[in-house]
């Protein structure tokens, strides 16, 4: 297992298979990524990163059933490990301890 150092973007992606539950595939993570941020998603992109959030035991994945609406085909579903959810629950302690730290921040204000 690589680090569990977690990069922005690779934040935002366990996070959405954490809300997506099992409906996590990559497809519906993308769009669901696109409509929380309003930034185009693109799919091998997140492909990549789920790639690399396995290899880091962050995430794994398993294939469904196959389906005659995908002509046979399985999705790969992802869901987030417990050692995915430590990180989370890490980057999250992290960000709320700075926030908590910055003097008179306010909205619409410049730091």
């Amino acid at each position: 297992m690589k680090g569990t150092h977690l990069g922005e973007f690779e934040e935002l992606v366990l996070l959405t298979i954490a809300a997506l539950s099992s409906e996590a595939y990559s497809v519906a993570i993308c769009d669901e990524l696109e409509k929380h941020t309003g930034r185009t998603t693109k799919l091998g992109v997140v492909h990549a990163v789920l790639n690399r959030l396995e290899e880091k035991g962050l995430a794994k994945s398993y294939l469904g059933e196959a389906t005659n609406t995908r002509g046979g085909k399985r999705k790969r579903y992802y869901e987030v490990t417990q050692v995915g959810k430590i990180a989370l629950t890490h980057a999250r302690d992290i960000r709320e301890g700075l926030w908590r730290v910055i003097p008179d921040l306010h909205l619409g204000g410049a730091l």
